[in-house]
């Protein structure tokens, strides 16, 4: 019982505070009793913001110990002004008892400076709170300083005394309205400070009004002062005190629908009581104060506005960066590279360019981890950057490829340039605890009757092939090259130029549900509809998009792409929508050290839920195990289903079942052309269904052409199929089978 009382302390100091605060008008006014119970409320709030501090040891305990004296010197003024009560029924003004509570402000105000400087710069902040106190400050001088001020019947130095209680009240609202509009951590503790602060503030400037029109009513007012005592001391017991005065992030401070409300009411106070006083015809109207306080709100809300479009076209600029940055190495990616290019082809420069190629960077990224090709690729970019020249630029264009821009520079500079960068890349690279020697492949070409971007890495990339099947390390692009270069050199360069300007395209081919052939998911294929090749086929490009790396961004583009179409027919054909959408991924894309997370940046883009995507992957690709299974099993942990392609075909098919995160198996064409035949022809198709019936997995056959494929496939146990017999690969989500098995 004891350590439950303890735990929740704050609590019941609330409920006793609180019950006191609503039972003190009931109290005789003026007596002991109403007296002692109003003085110990006050000396209680200070004794329990002691033992707060020593119960929950905050970092900042100076803050703490400021506000304890500031109720201390307000609970003496109680006491002062009691004895004054007690002995001539009422105090005068000025006594004693102002000086203290005036002289409580002071603490006050230092533990406000103090907690609001422990919680970091915040400029908006800081100028919201001017523009917040600023509105209220007008407000008091209107209905109570200036009444006050202009008051005739009582002598100067209490006019001075009644004046300086709302003036201290607007100090206390600039530093009220800066914590509420700073970034604290919203703890119970702020609460009750908050609100302490609110009901002592509006409690004073009620009875500030109240006394200048009209008597104040004996008893009422208390309650706020009581409470604030309470919320104040309960602040300070509960255990989250220490956050509130823990430093806080100081980004600048948001603008929330509630903020610029407040905002938008201060700044209208100023011409409100203007209109307001001309209406009603009075005749002495504030205008110097509210003249005053309209142009600084109006500097005030110039001020804030220029810090949101700083902060906007900061964050803009950043933006812009990060998109054209690569990650690792923080050197320009292709695409600032290409403007960067054009810029110089537009001004009619002369630019060289270096294409890079790494060599056996696969081996090191796979014998090593990708941990130390990462070190690797990181090293190999500020080897670059230091061999530049100024005003020369090296990006990396992904993968293992760099290019170094070399604007308005000679064949004779460019080449003895190129001879410092592979001597450069010749030296030893220290990569983690491992030291490589790596070696490159670099081609340089200009722009000699070209003023495309395009076209001068392309022949950069063509001379760098050209350096690699030579051995020679590095070659300049010459017009031959075109004709003798290898059909894989000129689609690299053509595939980029295919990405650059979408002449891709997927097409998505039925999985249906045996016998009756209901849709069940599709397979989502890529093609390429060359401008002047015209169709290609995936045979003849995908392997060159392994070589040179591309396959990460067409394998991105490619993810995207069927995500947001499964997606979209998802939301416009609800249950008719096919149940599950299959990517190819390629051994190349498991490599990568993000693809688990570009999964899950997809699938978080598109909303696709993760069990609506399968991830399909061929048995050579996962073989060698090592990273590519570790990616397989962070996209699995996803939620997302993973499929073995050609499953039969590969080197250790069975093998893999143990140690791949395996949902589906694609049994390959080859066990399915004969399956109809009598004998041995059958054997292999059955042999794979009751391996995937044993571990729980879903089997789909592949390349079913026939209804006579597709009975026997469901006699033997096939519950799902694809193939021409279903439906050809089309873009269009219409799929329309040609036939139904019997």
């Amino acid at each position: 019982m004891g350590e439950w009382l303890t735990g929740r302390l704050w609590l019941v100091w609330l409920l006793v505070g609180g019950f006191a605060a609503a039972a003190y008008p009931l109290l005789p006014q003026n007596s002991h009793l109403a007296n002692l119970a109003y003085e110990a409320v006050g000396l209680g709030a200070v004794i329990m913001v002691l033992l707060g501090v020593r119960r929950n040891r905050p970092a900042r305990r100076a803050i703490w110990y400021w506000f304890a004296a500031g109720l201390g010197i307000w609970s003496l003024g109680d006491v002062t002004y009691g004895v004054y009560a007690h002995r001539t029924g009422t105090a005068p003004i000025p006594s004693l008892a102002d000086v203290f509570y005036l002289g409580a402000y002071l603490p006050l105000a230092v533990g406000m400076w103090l907690l609001l400087r422990a919680q970091g710069r915040d400029r908006a902040g800081v100028i919201d709170a001017c523009i917040t106190a600023s509105g209220g400050g007008l407000l008091l001088w209107v209905f109570a300083m200036r009444p006050i001020a202009d008051a005739g019947n009582v002598s100067f130095i209490h006019r001075t005394f009644s004046l300086a209680y709302p003036f201290a009240d607007v100090v206390l609202l600039v530093l009220l309205a800066r914590l509420l509009t700073g970034r604290a951590a919203r703890t119970t503790s702020y609460w009750l400070f908050v609100a302490g602060l609110v009901l002592m503030f509006a409690t004073d400037v009620s009875y500030s009004v109240l006394s200048t029109y009209a008597e104040v009513p004996p008893g009422i007012l208390e309650i706020g002062w009581l409470s604030s005592y309470v919320a104040l001391g309960g602040a300070a017991l509960h255990r989250s005190m220490g956050a509130l005065s823990e430093p806080v992030d100081a980004l600048e401070t948001t603008l929330s629908v509630a903020r610029l409300a407040v905002l938008a009411i201060s700044s209208l106070i100023a011409p409100v009581l203007l209109l307001g006083q001309g209406l009603a015809g009075v005749h002495h109207m504030d205008w110097l104060a509210i003249g005053v306080v309209a142009v600084a709100l109006f500097l005030l809300v110039v001020v804030r506005m220029a810090g949101l479009v700083r902060k906007v076209q900061s964050q803009s600029e950043q933006l812009a960066e990060l998109a054209m940055r690569d990650d690792l190495t923080g050197l320009p990616n292709r695409r600032l590279l290409e403007e960067l290019i054009r810029d110089e082809l537009d001004c009619g420069g002369h630019p060289q360019v270096a294409f890079i190629d790494l060599d056996d960077f696969k081996r090191i990224n796979d014998g090593l981890g990708h941990a130390v090709g990462d070190q690797l690729l990181a090293a190999v970019g500020r080897r670059l950057t230091g061999v530049l020249r100024p005003g020369d630029v090296a990006a990396r264009l992904g993968g293992d490829e760099f290019a170094v821009l070399m604007p308005d520079t000679s064949r004779t500079a460019a080449d003895a340039l190129v001879s410092e960068l592979a001597a450069a890349l010749e030296q030893p690279v220290y990569a983690g605890e491992h030291h490589l020697l790596v070696q490159a492949g670099i081609g340089v070409a200009d722009a000699a009757g070209t003023r495309d971007p395009f076209e001068l890495l392309r022949r950069a990339d063509v001379a760098m092939y050209a350096a690699k099947e030579s051995q020679s390390r590095q070659e300049r692009f010459r017009a031959e090259f075109d004709q003798r270069a290898s059909e894989h050199a000129r689609l690299g360069a053509q595939l980029r130029e295919a990405l650059d300007q979408g002449q891709f395209q997927l097409v998505y081919q039925p999985i249906v549900a045996l016998p009756r052939g209901e849709i069940a998911g599709v397979e989502a294929l890529i093609r390429w509809h060359h401008p002047e090749l015209g169709f290609m086929s995936p045979a003849d490009f995908i392997p060159v998009a392994e070589r040179n790396g591309q396959i990460v961004e067409l394998g991105a583009w490619i993810l995207l792409e069927a995500c947001s179409q499964a997606a979209t027919w998802m939301a416009t054909l609800g249950n008719a929508a096919p149940g599950k959408v299959s990517v190819n991924v390629s051994a190349r894309q498991l490599a990568e050290p993000d693809f688990a997370e570009v999964v899950a940046a997809v699938l978080a883009a598109t909303g696709l839920p993760a069990d609506r995507l399968a991830i399909e992957v061929t048995e050579t690709a996962v073989f060698g195990g090592g990273r590519a299974i570790e990616a397989l099993d962070a996209v699995h942990r996803l939620g997302v289903r993973i499929a073995l392609d050609d499953f039969g075909t590969g080197h250790s098919s069975l093998g893999l079942l143990q140690t791949c995160p395996v949902d589906i198996l694609k049994v390959d064409k080859s066990f399915v052309d004969n399956v109809t035949m009598a004998g041995r022809h059958a054997v292999i198709a059955t042999a794979l269904i009751n391996v995937s019936d044993g571990l729980n997995l879903d089997a789909i056959a592949e390349g079913v052409e026939t209804a006579e494929q597709a009975r026997e496939l469901y006699r033997l146990g096939y519950r799902y199929a694809q193939g021409y017999h279903f439906g050809r690969p089309v873009p269009s989500p219409q799929f329309v089978l040609e036939s139904a098995a019997a």
